[in-house]
């Protein structure tokens, strides 16, 4: 491609602060979905927070802190960072950062440990978050052990593993796990099983010796059989030897990871083969009618939050004043400078170079991912080819080709496109308009190709109440591109195929007739009208109820958070007596 054709852009930092993410969106009038009627009144609206505005932008404050303060979690901060993250509206913000940890932890999966203690302190002060999450990995966790995904398995199976070690999944689903990998025996769910063991096999152990030899009476079969490697029975050996030694190499709880006394966790009874709701509605922005009788609900929880988790966390802050404090080291905490934006400046520099030198797609993928040789920018890479995608004057298909090669070469990258294109779906309001048309052809490149899968659609769910215009954009943008892609008939196919029902339930809502017509209207709109003969059955007959509201949920976390703080309270006085 001509080198001309490529725009740069510098880079953006990611750590600003809610007040300076709010004040920057703000101070651009072309990235707010505000009415022409409503523009005068604009300033009054962003202070207003019974405005549509003010809310939207407050949403995308608290998803960006969330975010950045899990990026963040070591072993040094992990104190520090639960405290600001609890800072946080996170009842409102509970689908957020269930995808922030899941995600961290599969970016980074050597830091399992830290994300499981995370979830661990959540627990015990919201359980429903913390179920939420359990439930989402085990769900990731069937997806991609169904479609034989085996390095996305062994991430998710090892996030299962802690959260059982942490006590807040019952052993019950690690011992269904290890009955399914030793029922149908090939190597890698044997290797499966073992690398799963290691991990919570301590805890195990400790809480059911007579199944777990069961289990190890399993794999002892194995080892005179013809079923698996030789590789795999010497790995079968060596686990044995661990077994011996009480698998004192792998601990139940690394030292300064157990923030949470044993008696105060609340522990769910999953299985494997239980059928998950998702509540996939509340990773979306929806608006608020007590909006701010809800935040000060929370404020109200976080005063006694803290109450209690001062001597816990090892904090200097008296309770008193904790709560002044606690707004302060906030500010100060998403106000530090992230070190990675200089690399991420080398890197768009690089990548702009590589893609202006004139070689072939299939070569400029290969270079670029042998500039990412440690794999420790996967997801950079992908965001930077994505933007600067975004920057040209008109779509260059070069671009296309190039994802599609790095997903060819190396898989590990669908993820992080497919992130990439949840992550644009959501912020499409601070797309311009050639922007947004050069992302989504970009995606619908990558879609009409299978670099990636359709179940990106999952994030998506036509509520009129809920969805802004350029959100609507954006899927109309995509969807006529993929009837370029594919012509009506093929992507017809694609939308209805059963096996894919589930990626579309989103796009297809048969929750209530009010949705079921805006889909209608919403695919009419763009020539797919003949797609939506299921909608208006539907409509004919009678809908089925709702999902539950957002607030109701909510309103039931707080009462819950309430109940539970009461009884610590009752159980506190007796001992006092005592």
């Amino acid at each position: 491609m001509s080198n001309s054709n490529v725009v740069t852009e510098s880079s953006r930092t990611s750590n600003s602060s809610p007040s300076e993410t709010i004040s920057a969106a703000a101070a651009d009038n072309d990235q707010l979905d505000i009415p022409p009627a409503k523009r005068p009144h604009k300033e009054d609206s962003l202070t207003d927070k019974f405005s549509f505005e003010y809310q939207h932008l407050a949403w995308g404050a608290l998803k960006q802190s969330i975010n950045d303060l899990v990026e963040q979690v070591n072993a040094s901060n992990l104190p520090t960072i639960i405290r600001q993250i609890l800072q946080h509206n996170i009842i409102r913000g509970r689908g957020i950062l269930a995808n922030s940890i899941i995600e961290a932890q599969f970016a980074s999966p050597n830091n399992t440990n830290l994300y499981a203690a995370l979830v661990s302190v959540v627990n015990t002060k919201f359980p429903q978050i913390s179920l939420l999450i359990c439930k989402r990995v085990i769900h990731s966790y069937r997806e991609y052990f169904v479609a034989d995904e085996r390095k996305k398995t062994f991430i998710a199976i090892k996030f299962i593993a802690h959260l059982v070690n942490q006590k807040i999944l019952h052993e019950k689903i690690a011992f269904e796990i290890l009955d399914v990998l030793l029922r149908n025996i090939s190597s890698d769910s044997v290797k499966l099983a073992i690398y799963f063991l290691q991990e919570c096999g301590q805890k195990l152990l400790q809480v059911n010796p007579h199944e777990l030899d069961c289990q190890f009476s399993k794999l002892n079969d194995l080892l005179d059989g013809l079923l698996i490697t030789e590789r795999t029975k010497n790995m079968i050996e060596n686990l044995f030897a661990e077994r011996r030694d009480q698998f004192k190499s792998h601990p139940i709880i690394q030292s300064g990871l157990k923030l949470v006394d044993e008696n105060d966790q609340y522990k769910h009874m999953l299985q494997l083969d239980d059928s998950f709701e998702s509540e996939a509605w509340i990773d979306l922005f929806k608006f608020d009618e007590q909006y701010e009788v809800n935040e000060k609900k929370y404020h109200e929880i976080r005063k006694t939050i803290f109450k209690y988790t001062d001597d816990e966390f090892g904090s200097s802050s008296n309770s008193s004043d904790s709560d002044e404090e606690a707004d302060d080291n906030e500010e100060k905490q998403q106000r530090t400078i992230d070190p990675s934006d200089t690399n991420l400046v080398t890197l768009r520099h690089k990548t702009c170079l590589t893609i202006q030198s004139n070689i072939s797609a299939k070569e400029c993928a290969k270079k670029l991912l042998k500039m990412n040789l440690y794999r420790r920018q996967n997801r950079d890479v992908c965001e930077v080819i994505v933007d600067i995608c975004g920057q040209q004057p008109t779509y260059e298909r070069f671009f296309g080709l190039v994802g599609e090669n790095i997903c060819l070469l190396d898989k590990d990258y669908i993820y992080w496109f497919e992130k990439s294109f949840r992550d644009r779906y959501m912020d499409a309001d601070r797309l311009e308009n050639v922007k947004l048309r050069n992302v989504t052809k970009f995606f619908a490149y990558l879609l009409a190709t299978n670099s990636i899968h359709w179940s990106v659609f999952k994030c998506i769910h036509l509520i009129e109440k809920n969805i802004r215009s350029s959100s609507c954009d954006y899927l109309k943008n995509l969807f006529m591109e993929l009837i370029k892609c594919f012509g009506f008939n093929k992507l017809k196919d694609h939308l209805t195929d059963p096996t894919l029902r589930n990626c579309f339930q989103g796009l297809f809502l048969l929750d209530n007739s009010e949705n079921a017509q805006f889909c209608i209207k919403f695919f009419t709109s763009i020539g797919l009208g003949r797609i939506t003969d299921e909608l208006h059955e539907f409509i004919i007959s009678n809908p089925t109820p709702s999902p539950p509201s957002f607030m109701s949920i909510s309103d039931n976390i707080m009462k819950d958070f309430y109940d539970r703080h009461l009884r610590y309270e009752e159980d506190k006085r007796k001992k006092e007596k005592i």
